[in-house]
């Protein structure tokens, strides 16, 4: 039985990411040893998509107020990576973790998954 998922993040800078996870996004973790922390997730869900390109697997954060968190998240000195848009799924954009790498959130205008 599949108990569960685990999302790795690949980061030029994993202790600023890391306590970025903590500190910002108030995500609770475990040390799995040698203050190796893991990160517990929300609740969660996936999707596949066609592609004719290589695969390749993204990561989204989902929020119910894109608009709120980001002004929750820009009170904490965070930095939207690029503007709000609007897709036929949903309201998108992302936030510049310390690393510099982008962490997409969306507020999704479709059903979700993740409370069923």
């Amino acid at each position: 039985m599949i108990s569960g998922s685990h999302v790795i993040l690949h980061s030029q800078d994993a202790p600023a990411d890391r306590a970025f996870l903590r500190d910002v996004l108030g995500f609770p973790d475990v040390d799995a040893g040698g203050g190796w922390l893991i990160f517990k997730l929300p609740p969660a869900e996936v999707a596949v998509h066609p592609t004719d390109d290589a695969p390749r697997h993204e990561l989204y954060l989902m929020c119910d107020d894109l608009h709120a968190e980001l002004d929750r998240l820009r009170a904490q000195g965070v930095e939207a990576a690029r503007p709000v848009s609007e897709q036929r799924w949903g309201l998108l954009t992302a936030v510049r973790l310390p690393s510099g790498a982008e962490l997409p959130l969306y507020q999704p205008l479709h059903p979700v998954a993740h409370g069923l």
